[in-house]
């Protein structure tokens, strides 16, 4: 054996005449390899005036003195070049990228970066992007931007681009936690359920779902949105000629809790565009028949939020008050505290607003 197995050093062999010569190429060679710092690894040609010790990564296409020489190291020394032949494991500081590459047998790869050739990546413990990634968070990334675009169908794609992410059973969790400072102020997904959740939360502890999607059907519901369905469970009396708000002592709704049964009003929770209605009926009460039956709805329980309706022919509706008599419908923009209540007036005669048909009702709508 006449040289080393790694860096090809030539041995000084026995009863060698000019020792020193064989001597001062391993020492040369040492000089190129150890600690081995490459000026750039693109260049096809050699440069025009190189400094003596410059290393080069020869690239592509090599031409000149470098013909057939890709990938090797070009080494300028004593005025001319030579060629060393890269090992499984060499590694070199590119200057020009900053970056240290190494060796894979076929091509020089950044050691902490994406191998240029396109390898896979497997079973990645940790991925730090701008960041550093933890045991709690193995995939991290710190920027600005992020663009996941489709593969094109002349790249050999489809075109389209589907982001799956999947958890293991309904009961589990699979979304989006949307923070600012690192407080959770929304999340977004399948949480608990296979519906699909909004929610939104001021401290990051309490959360309000703002929207909600029935995985089987579809349906979406809002169900922080004020709303209300009012009725009464009694026939309420009236005194002739006297506006009296209609008790309405019972919901089959009440979002946000904004109709209150003890007052009979809605309050509104915030500024807003409201939809108002109401059916109102007329129940006998013995012989009487009014002149007129009216309703409206009285904001602030004191002016009209709507001008009343009338219905004049009493007579034409059941005494037994199983006919609705009006149908109200009111839109409004109102601001967070004001009250919306239904009120009733009966001309002439008293009477009763019957159970059987008196409904209250109100949404905000935006």
């Amino acid at each position: 054996m006449e040289q080393t197995a790694k860096l090809k050093l030539p041995y000084i062999m026995p009863s060698q005449a000019q020792k020193h010569v064989t001597h001062n190429e391993a020492i040369r060679l040492l000089d190129g390899l150890v600690h081995l710092a490459v000026r750039d690894r693109d260049l096809a040609a050699p440069p025009v005036t190189p400094d003596d010790g410059d290393c080069y990564i020869v690239g592509l296409s090599a031409s000149g003195e470098w013909t057939g020489w890709e990938g090797a190291i070009a080494y300028f020394v004593d005025g001319a070049w030579e060629k060393l032949a890269p090992v499984t494991g060499w590694r070199a500081w590119i200057v020009d990228e900053a970056c240290l590459a190494v060796f894979d047998g076929a091509g020089w790869q950044p050691i902490d970066g994406v191998p240029e050739s396109g390898a896979e990546i497997q079973n990645a413990a940790l991925f730090g992007l701008g960041t550093s990634a933890d045991a709690a968070n193995p995939f991290s990334a710190k920027l600005d931007r992020a663009l996941w675009t489709a593969r094109y169908v002349a790249e050999g794609g489809t075109g389209s681009l589907f982001c799956t992410m999947n958890k293991e059973a309904p009961a589990g969790d699979v979304g989006f936690l949307l923070q600012s400072g690192f407080v959770t102020r929304a999340t977004m997904g399948l949480f608990g359920s296979d519906g699909w959740r909004l929610a939104v939360s001021a401290d990051g502890s309490a959360f309000n779902d703002a929207i909600r999607a029935d995985e089987n059907s579809g349906r979406v519901a809002l169900p922080s949105n004020p709303k209300f369905l009012g009725f009464i469970n009694y026939d309420q009396y009236v005194a002739a000629d006297t506006w009296q708000t209609v008790a309405i002592n019972n919901t089959l709704a009440n979002g946000q809790m904004a109709f209150d049964t003890g007052t009979n009003r809605f309050t509104a929770p915030a500024d807003g565009l409201y939809r108002f209605g109401a059916a109102i009926g007329w129940k006998q009460n013995g012989a009487n028949v009014p002149t007129a039956v009216k309703a409206k709805l009285v904001l602030n329980g004191a002016g009209d939020l709507s001008a009343p309706l009338v219905k004049g022919d009493v007579a034409s509706l059941a005494v037994d008050g199983s006919e609705t008599a009006l149908h109200l419908h009111v839109m409004a923009t109102l601001t967070a505290g004001e009250t919306v209540e239904l009120a009733q007036f009966f001309g002439g005669l008293d009477g009763y607003v019957p159970a059987t048909v008196t409904r209250f009702w109100g949404e905000w709508v935006v």
